[in-house]
């Protein structure tokens, strides 16, 4: 064993023989306080025997008839990978027609004369060993018909009648499995593989059903061109009968395979350790469920509880174990034991009797400092025996926190989600337990947000000016921060023309690559903020009497001094049309194996006029020059002279070597192919190699060409692979290349995401914890969890509604997250699922959790009706969310008087079953305003408004208040105006005639005489218009009349009042009879006592000032 460890060694790299080590292993490891035994450990040594000699016949067989080669490999440990091919070591290829079966053997559903030849090998490769052994090569003969035809002729007469009979359609038979019926038997989780080969002609296509169900989704796969059926992760609900059928246009022939899944056992609720006091009470809990039920036994430090020392706190209840009044004695490690023939689970649980006051772990006036408007974290870590109570209190003698604006967690921390200015201050946190107290402080310091005041701003400069940016902040008095400006998300050119001043940036002598986006960063400790700008740069306008134009091409290219691998190139410059060149672009052409496309080579300052240029092998060069001003580019020079270079080995190897299985079993090697003038001479191909890692494997290895991809199968399942691509042509080999670490493919992952827990934070908020599955049941790169949640029904209404899952992914080994969105006093569920490559994992068991009540929304209406003297009735209906239980609806109403004040508010609550309401003893002829919301327990919700008049008396008021309704919108009224309007100015034009010709009109007697109806005055002894019989005044509204007869009001519609004509409460008219005022949108104000003008006047107010 390994000093200080329980790690035990077996090393027979010195000596030794593995099978000398084969055995059951189980670890103990023990102290003062108990036992703890680990499962039982097998090893096993690995076997990879060489294949039993045989003698192998030739297989001659007729064209169109079925064969099968089989395999038969030697038994190994662990089982090897079967594979066949031929003699150049290529893989035989594979279709519906040729199979290689489960067992390892090759079917032919017909064979056909392309199948002859003599090396069908079957290999088997033992992974573990890395070793792998062939089987010798076998041969097959076809005979077709018409050569069979022509040997028959041959020995035949004349005379003699002959022929073979043609090739014949036979409709299917199954070579695998044979008969009728099989049965099958897997275990729970493993991967069920159920397989049906079939001979016939033409070739048989096969289906897969499940009799008296559905092939489970999202776990079924087909393999083997449909001939393997493959379940993955199957449980007890996958036991039946599947049936394979093969079919072609001669018929079809089936079997039916009895599938039974059993189950080792698998652990429903595991012991976990358990932390008492003395004198308490305890359980330990282990059930566990399998196929068949398995048997529960339990052990004390490692000896079977029967035969344990006694303890008489203890008490054993089948998985159960009863603790009761125990005392420090009885501190032990038990193991469960859950067993059936398929295997056993173990599992420790330290049962641990210790009596501790609390401890505070977290340090004294510990420090804490968020930016207002964050969450604030204050741990307050602890241990005692019995568990400690935890309360927080802020300040010195504060009381105890509590209220929705905080939330507590299990572990003692305080969490304040908006933590504001005052949350700042000392918070005290208090564990306590029947064995004594303690208090820890720490300190919440809460800054402002650092802020950029004035940002930079985008600018459009002349080259050569100057340009500067600004970046002024305000941040917290105690916070230090630093400024950092970047060009293009980039550090600042190393140039001393870029001044960076406190809260600014200076550029001097602007020139063309100064062009781009110039971002200013503030960070501090706790924040970080930021503002961009972009800076344009444009060119001076150039003097009138000088063109600047791009230079001419350089001309009389020369190359002298050619060397393998270098030349040097000469040229001579073109006129600079006065702008001086700056630079020279010098670009080749690769006439060998990219002719007519140019590549850029290099570039040199405007004053140099030759340049070394480095070569590479195999590439027939050709150059040419372009010059660069402050203008533009020039025109490409004429291509120089070619020059070919010798062949040489490689210099580099491909680049961006990955490795990544697209299939479970495979490893998909890819790479960057090298371009043609990097193979540096002919017959350029790759080596491709690949072994296990961390293994001690040998390197196996292929070399192929003119593709950038291989694929290996048969690999174990998301294992990392060491990888390496290495390029060689005629002449030798690259450089030794590097090597990169790859995976073979991702595959579904195998099990759900355990201990899935629902803590409820509030009415609309809830956080989700769960295990995290076991890495190496993932089988693939881990993604992250999703979690999938839905609204089962609310606990209001009691009514289901169709089910509208939502899904939050929370991205890597995250265990926890947050629901928000919540339905207050509702009913959820919810299930957790790993994710990888691949997909999704098998979902957790639902998890079922109800938000409380909440506030209600307002009441879906309130309809006014009825009105008379002194009474109105109301009828509402119940709000549309009620968010738990109502417990009674509140009414506030207030008298408005003519100038707008409110009277005094009365406030009434009523019963939750209740619909309407009749208020009595109300003042007649009374504008009133209702104020009307739900409650629950919670509080109360929002409210809604309406507004509505007692009538004058029984029947003059309820005339009036028809009459007066959009009088001013009737044809006959606004037709009357008109026809007063123009007799008025007829009569002032004749006695302005009148006038002039000093004649008299009786205006005074033609209008005693002739009085208008429509301008009487109103009557003093009934309060009517003058001009209404009483036969008029219960005539019904006219269709255009814009008032409701029963006043409902819904939240869409406008407060429509007797005074509509304006659209609104503001509309007036003036004591002329013209009408004044305009609609105007308000918003209903919460009721209020006192003189405040908030509403129009009544509607017989405002018709009697125009009267």
């Amino acid at each position: 064993m390994k000093p200080n460890s329980g790690t035990l060694v077996i090393n027979i790299m010195n000596g030794g023989k593995a099978e000398a080590y084969e055995g059951v292993y189980q670890c103990t490891a023990r102290n003062e306080r108990g036992a703890a035994i680990s499962n039982n450990i097998v090893i096993r040594p690995s076997r990879s025997p060489l294949w039993t000699k045989e003698k192998l016949e030739p297989n001659q067989v007729r064209e169109g008839d079925s064969l099968v080669l089989h395999c038969r490999p030697p038994v190994g440990l662990p089982p090897p990978i079967i594979f066949w091919m031929d003699n150049a070591f290529q893989r035989l290829p594979q279709s519906e027609r040729v199979s290689q079966g489960l067992n390892g053997d090759l079917y032919f559903s017909n064979v056909q004369p392309e199948d002859t030849r003599e090396d069908y090998i079957c290999y088997a490769r033992f992974n573990h060993t890395q070793t792998i052994q062939q089987k010798q090569p076998i041969s097959v003969k076809v005979f077709s018909m018409d050569s069979l035809n022509d040997t028959i002729a041959a020995n035949l007469s004349d005379t003699d009648i002959y022929g073979a009979k043609p090739v014949t359609e036979r409709q299917p038979i199954l070579l695998t499995p044979t008969g009728s019926t099989s049965t099958k038997v897997e275990l729970r989780g493993n991967v069920l593989l159920l397989e049906c080969i079939a001979a016939g002609l033409p070739t048989p296509v096969i289906h897969w059903i499940k009799e008296g169900g559905e092939l489970p989704a999202n776990r079924t796969f087909f393999e083997n061109f449909k001939k393997t059926l493959k379940i993955i992760d199957v449980s007890e609900a996958d036991s039946g009968n599947y049936k394979c059928i093969a079919r072609n246009i001669l018929g079809s022939a089936h079997h039916v395979i009895s599938v039974t899944v059993k189950a080792a056992p698998y652990w429903i609720t595991a012991p976990r350790n358990l932390v008492l006091s003395p004198g308490e009470d305890g359980t330990l809990i282990c059930r566990a469920n399998g196929n068949p039920k398995p048997n529960i036994s339990w052990l004390a430090n490692g000896v079977p509880i029967a035969i344990a020392p006694e303890d008489p706190s203890r008490k054993v209840d089948g998985d159960t174990i009863i603790f009761s009044h125990v005392q420090e004695r009885s501190s032990a490690v038990y193991q469960c034991n859950a067993s059936n023939e398929y295997g056993y689970l173990l599992a420790n649980a330290f049962v641990n009797v210790l009596a501790e006051p609390p401890r505070i772990l977290t340090p004294a006036n510990k420090l804490y400092q968020v930016i207002s408007d964050s969450p604030a974290l204050l741990d307050c870590a602890y241990f005692g025996s019995p568990k400690p109570e935890i309360e927080w209190f802020k300040g010195v003698k504060g009381s105890i926190l509590r209220g929705s604006e905080y939330v507590f967690h299990d572990n003692g921390t305080l969490e304040i989600p908006v933590a504001q200015k005052d949350s700042t201050g000392t918070y005290t946190c208090v564990a306590r337990n029947e064995l004594g107290k303690v208090q820890n402080e720490v300190q919440l310091e809460v800054k402002d947000p650092t802020m950029i005041i004035k940002q930079p701003e985008y600018k459009v400069i002349q080259r050569y000016g100057q340009v500067s940016f600004e970046c002024i902040i305000k941040h917290d008095s105690t916070l230090l921060p630093t400024v950092i400006w970047l060009k293009d998300n980039d550090e600042l050119p190393d140039d001393e023309r870029f001044l960076v001043g406190k809260d600014n940036l200076t550029i001097m002598n602007v020139t063309d690559k100064d062009d781009g986006t110039y971002t200013c960063i503030v960070n501090t400790t706790l924040d970080s903020v930021s503002a961009s700008a972009v800076l344009t740069v444009v060119a001076a306008p150039p003097t009138p009497a000088i063109i600047y134009a791009r230079p001419n091409p350089p001309f009389d290219l020369e190359l002298t001094g050619q060397l393998e691998r270098s030349v040097e190139l000469s040229w001579i410059p073109g006129d600079e049309n006065n702008s001086p060149i700056t630079n020279f672009v010098i670009e080749y052409e690769d006439g060998l194996h990219e002719p007519g496309v140019w590549h850029y080579q290099t570039e040199v300052p405007g004053t140099q006029t030759t340049v070394q240029l480095k070569l590479s092998p195999y590439v027939n060069y050709s150059f040419r020059v372009i010059a660069v001003n402050e203008i533009g580019r020039s025109q490409p020079s004429e291509p120089s002279e070619q020059y070919l270079t010798k062949s040489a080995n490689p210099d580099e190897n491909p680049s961006n070597v990955q490795g990544i299985g697209s299939e479970p079993d495979n490893l998909v090697i890819t790479w960057e192919s090298l371009k043609g003038f990097q193979s540096n001479g002919p017959g350029l191909q790759y080596k491709v190699s690949w072994r296990q890692k961390d293994v001690d494997d040998e390197w196996t290895s292929v070399i192929v060409a003119n593709v950038s991809k291989y694929i290996v199968s048969g690999t174990p399942t998301f294992v990392p692979y060491e990888i390496k691509v290495q390029a060689l042509n005629d002449l030798g080999y690259a450089p030794e290349p590097s090597e990169v670490i790859g995976h073979s493919g991702e595959d579904l992952p195998m099990v759900a995401p355990g201990n899935v827990q629902v803590h409820v934070i509030n009415s609309t908020l809830a956080k989700v914890h769960w295990d995290p599955v076991p890495l190496k049941t993932v089988r693939g790169h881990l993604q992250g969890y999703k979690v999938y949640y839905w609204k089962v029904q609310s606990l209001s209404r009691r009514s289901r509604r169709h089910v509208e899952k939502k899904i939050l992914t929370f991205r890597g080994n995250k265990t926890f997250g947050m629901l928000p969105g919540l339905e207050p006093y509702s009913s959820y569920k919810l299930n957790v699922r790993v994710v990888n490559g691949k997909g999704e994992g098998p979902a957790s068991p639902d998890k079922v959790f109800k938000t409380p009540e909440g506030v209600p929304s307002s009441p879906s209406f309130l309809k006014i009706t009825n009105p008379t003297l002194d009474s109105l009735t109301l009828e509402w209906g119940s709000p549309t969310h009620p968010n738990g239980v109502l417990t009674s609806y509140i009414l506030k109403f207030q008298p408005i008087n003519n100038t707008h004040e409110l009277g005094p508010l009365v406030e009434i609550r009523i019963p939750a079953n209740e619909s309407s309401l009749i208020l009595k003893n109300l003042n007649y002829s009374t504008r009133y305003k209702f104020y009307f919301n739900a409650q629950t327990s919670v509080g109360s919700g929002n409210q809604i408004t309406e507004e509505a008049v007692t009538i004058m008396d029984e029947g003059a008021g309820k005339a009036m208040a028809s009459r007066q309704v959009d009088i001013a919108t009737q044809g006959w009224f606004i037709g009357l105006m008109c026809a007063v309007a123009l007799l008025i100015l007829i009569l002032l034009i004749v006695c302005f005639i009148r006038r002039n010709k000093g004649g008299k009109y009786p205006v005074k007697e033609k209008e005693d005489a002739h009085a208008d109806p429509e301008i009487q005055p109103m009557k003093e002894d009934d309060g009517t218009f003058g001009e209404y019989s009483d036969a008029e005044d219960h005539k019904p509204l006219k269709k255009g009349s814009r008032t409701p007869s029963d006043r409902t009001v819904k939240k869409e519609d406008s407060d429509d009042s007797l005074v509509d004509y304006g659209e609104g409460v503001n509309g007036q008219f003036n004591e002329d009879g013209s009408f004044i005022g305009q609609y105007s949108g308000k918003k209903e104000k919460e009721p209020a006592e006192g003189n405040e003008s908030s509403e129009a006047p009544s509607p017989v107010n405002a018709m009697n000032s125009f009267v």
